[in-house]
């Protein structure tokens, strides 16, 4: 029988991240996560047949794709959720979207065995934050909330907090301090294929969710009047 093989991919910071899961004996064949910064599409293919080339797996032999669909980098997003639907359209397998908070979120709780926070700081005065019990399930669903809400929930639930708007909450009340455990501003790319590996994709579409309006927006002073026909 062959293997299941999951590939997944993240672009939803400034790495560019690739891993291949052998689905079964829950192994990582190989991974990579480089610091790129920007230029993901660029570097998408490249860092993709280093990480299949380490394995010493073709690329034909996938058997499914996980992609993470955020929040975080609009620009990264985009890129790789259609890197990712290009690719499963190509090999004709199934591509499911892994949100950004629940890759950080659930991985740290199982280990854990308790509530916590995965909160990344969306810049201008807010957080994306993500609230989920011992067994991952979640207790205040994927949003953008102001550090002073954020920081409210997890004082009033004792919750630990990870990802890079950890400190922005620590911040506001120092109390918060020893209930951190991580800064990262990007889900690891190992938990993002495990995660990927058990998603349906009908309820798990590789979809965008930003949880914020981008900020480039139609201006509507340039938008030229319609004319009737005739």
């Amino acid at each position: 029988m062959c293997p299941v093989l999951t590939l997944a991919i993240d672009c939803s910071a400034r790495f560019c991240a690739f891993a291949l899961l052998e689905t079964s004996g829950n192994r990582i064949l190989a991974a990579a996560s480089p610091d790129i910064g920007r230029g993901h599409a660029e570097q998408l293919p490249a860092i993709m047949q280093s990480v299949l080339a380490e394995a010493g797996v073709e690329l034909s032999r996938i058997t499914r794709i996980g992609v993470t669909v955020g929040p975080g980098s609009f620009a990264g997003i985009r890129v790789g959720v259609a890197f990712a639907r290009g690719l499963a359209l190509a090999l004709d397998v199934p591509v499911v979207g892994v949100g950004s908070l629940e890759a950080i979120a659930l991985p740290a709780a199982a280990a854990q065995r308790k509530p916590v926070m995965a909160v990344l700081d969306a810049k201008r005065d807010h957080v994306w934050s993500m609230l989920v019990d011992a067994d991952g399930a979640a207790i205040r669903p994927a949003a953008e909330l102001t550090p002073d809400a954020a920081s409210a929930q997890a004082l009033e639930t004792g919750c630990l907090i990870t990802g890079s708007g950890a400190g922005l909450l620590a911040g506001i009340n120092p109390a918060l301090a020893p209930q951190i455990i991580g800064d990262r501003i990007a889900p690891e790319i190992e938990d993002v294929a495990r995660l990927a590996a058990t998603l349906d994709p009908a309820t798990s579409p590789a979809e965008p969710r930003y949880l914020r309006d981008a900020d480039a927006k139609p201006q509507a002073g340039f938008v030229l009047p319609h004319q009737e026909a005739g």
